[in-house]
């Protein structure tokens, strides 16, 4: 560790998101961050880095980082199916590791990853989820498990809010492809929902989704997804994302048997509290009661209190936080807001989804992780642009 108590942080890739994270650390958004040395394949981007970030050591490979003692930790931007390759690499020799999302393409490289960190405890080991540092959503966590709504009975969240042009496909060959991205919409842009929704209403047992593959745009992967969850004991939960619409919505419901939260666009929130369990009001009223509730002499808002939630959230906070709360964990053993476990979950899924469509049917979380490879692999073969994944 460095004398001044600040983790130097080797960036593996300077590409949009990498280049994000070292101009944060240059900027002092990460007080306990300094930039270590950074990695690229890429001569272009090494020189920009060279240039960019003067003094600073650049490697082309990011084995050649992890040998050279220029950094207590790493975080990894480049492609979805490189993240858990990297992260063992770097567990393996003692550096500390941040994988960006998602932690891979498919759960059996992901839990390779899991098993070598498991192995590896002394090695901090998290995951770029920055939506957790979001304060409307810590707040959210907390107000769900102090029971504040009740038990859950259903959630719902409508992300169209991923609106991409066919540009943006076009710009790289790896881009939307099985081979090179490993899926559309659930692996590249709605990861950070699918963490969310699974870190405050719980892991579903099963899905059944109905998934279109190049639905509005010339790609290969997904960009419209419908899937209808199942958490057991009669509760379920629907996750609604596109990438082609224009306007976009971001709307989160849960119901709970004392209440409800909705919230939109990530930013508000409203909070439904019953003043009774839903099931005891309902088992109160009378015919009566009914027939003032129809003819508008019985006011609902008697039996329920709401409050309105909102925080200030300036872009790059988040990610900034998170990278500062993985120093703070190196450096002072603070808890990680987001530990690379978690980073199954959100993986997990979003294999089911693919799998449920793939075979037409409803699929537990708890698949047969080689048949879902099988399928991905005779996608990737099909595409012919990448080998296919062992």
């Amino acid at each position: 560790m460095s004398e001044n108590k600040t983790i130097r942080l080797g960036i593996i890739g300077l590409g949009a998101q990498g280049g994000m994270y070292a101009k944060f650390i240059a900027d002092g958004m990460v007080p306990s961050m300094g930039i270590g040395s950074i990695a690229d394949t890429d001569p272009a981007r090494r020189a920009f880095a060279a240039e960019t970030y003067p003094g600073i050591p650049v490697f082309e490979t990011h084995e050649e980082m992890l040998a050279s003692g220029t950094v207590d930790a790493v975080v990894t931007c480049v492609p979805h199916y490189l993240h858990p390759q990297m992260g063992i690499d770097a567990i393996n020799a003692g550096v500390n590791v941040m994988v960006e999302k998602p932690a891979g393409v498919y759960t059996g490289q992901v839990n390779e990853l899991l098993e070598v960190a498991a192995a590896n405890p002394q090695v901090a080991f998290a995951i770029m989820f920055n939506q957790r540092n979001n304060p409307l959503y810590q707040r959210l966590k907390e107000i769900v498990e102090n029971g504040e709504i009740g038990a859950i009975r259903r959630s719902n969240w409508i992300i169209t809010t991923w609106w991409r042009p066919q540009g943006y496909y076009n710009q790289s060959e790896w881009r939307a492809t099985w081979g090179g991205e490993g899926g559309g919409v659930l692996v590249n842009q709605a990861p950070h929902q699918l963490d969310l929704w699974q870190w405050i209403c719980g892991v579903p047992k099963s899905v059944y989704a109905k998934v279109s593959y190049g639905f509005r745009r010339d790609i290969a992967v997904e960009d419209e997804v419908t899937a209808v969850a199942d958490f057991g004991d009669g509760v379920t939960g629907t996750f609604i994302t596109a990438t082609h619409d224009l306007t976009g919505t971001d709307r989160f419901e849960i119901l709970g048997d004392q209440g409800k939260i909705v919230v939109e666009d990530s930013k508000t929130a409203t909070v439904t509290r019953l003043k009774k369990p839903e099931r005891e009001l309902s088992d109160s009223m009378g015919m009566e009661d009914v027939f003032k509730l129809f003819t508008g002499s019985l006011n609902p808002e008697d039996y329920y209190e709401k409050e309105t939630i909102e925080f200030p959230s300036e872009w790059g906070t988040q990610h900034a936080g998170v990278l500062e709360n993985f120093a703070q964990h190196i450096l002072n053993g603070t808890e990680l807001l987001a530990p690379g476990a978690d980073g199954i979950n959100g993986v997990r899924l979003a294999n089911a989804i693919h799998l449920s469509s793939w075979t037409g049917s409803e699929v537990g979380l708890d698949f047969d992780e080689d048949q879902f490879l099988a399928e991905l692999n005779s996608r990737i073969v099909t595409e012919g642009k990448f080998d296919a994944r062992v």
